[in-house]
């Protein structure tokens, strides 16, 4: 569950150069996590705006949460924060307060883009530490609404991969995406148009090398998240958008 959980947030799809942003402050999306028709949870994702250190921001919301058995089995409720800038999409600020089976972290970081320096606050222990991080750093929410500005679709290969930095509470990772290809999907809303990828993490102390994890998204301007899915030892974990409201562009459905 935590990792379909994490995998919301970390949803990255290409880079291009500056274009048409792909999302807005009123966007949201609510997904449904389940394996086969037995619902495990829900999440949900929606963009404001707001004013952090007198600087006009997102403040992007991730919430997830287990349900019914499931929650009566596992608890899982995570909130996150990410605040963006509104123009170079790089975060100035990140909270991951979460509660997983009894496993709790509330941490903020606030980012210095100019000195590179982090300063991480674990609210839970009351401890601060400053920690170095690499250009162009993103926080595991500000990296999918980043790279949705920045996909070009046109360009995408299949096989090719994309390597992005990422600050997960006191550490750097790389983190890699493979593009595998187009297909059209059925959805609730209909067929949609998809472009597939293959999120991997680079092997360290928290994450595995490489992740059975797969996930599209819409083959249009807005880059939505359609459909994740983890292969585990225990069957295959699901999450499907099931709402949306706030896009900024047209929705494409494939027409037969």
């Amino acid at each position: 569950m935590k990792y379909a959980m994490f995998l919301f947030f970390t949803m990255v799809f290409g880079l291009s150069q500056a274009q048409e942003k792909a999302y807005d402050a009123g966007e949201w999306f609510k997904f449904r996590v389940h394996y086969g028709f037995v619902t495990a949870g829900y999440a949900t994702l929606e963009v404001n705006n707001e004013v952090l250190n007198n600087k006009e921001v997102y403040h992007i919301k991730g919430y997830g949460k287990t349900t019914g058995l499931s929650r009566a089995f596992f608890k899982v409720e995570d909130n996150y924060h990410s605040y963006v800038d509104k123009e170079k999409d790089i975060p100035y600020r990140f909270i991951r307060d979460i509660d997983e089976g009894g496993y709790t972290k509330d941490i903020q970081i606030d980012f210095n883009h100019t000195t590179r320096q982090a300063l991480v606050h674990n609210r839970k222990k009351d401890t601060k530490d400053w920690v170095t991080f690499p250009a162009d750093a993103q926080d595991m929410v500000s990296a999918f609404y980043y790279l949705r500005n920045r996909l070009d679709a046109s360009s995408l290969k299949e096989g090719e991969t994309i390597d992005i930095n990422m600050f997960f509470d006191k550490e750097n990772y790389k983190f890699r995406l493979k593009f595998l290809g187009r297909e059209v999907i059925r959805t609730r809303f209909g067929k949609v148009p998809t472009l597939k990828f293959r999120p991997y993490v680079q092997s360290g102390r928290v994450f595995r090398e490489k992740e059975s994890l797969t996930v599209w998204v819409s083959d249009d301007e807005n880059k939505m998240p359609m459909l994740i899915k983890a292969d585990l030892a225990v069957g295959s974990l699901k999450a499907s958008l099931t709402e949306f409201k706030g896009l900024k562009n047209s929705f494409k459905i494939h027409v037969d």
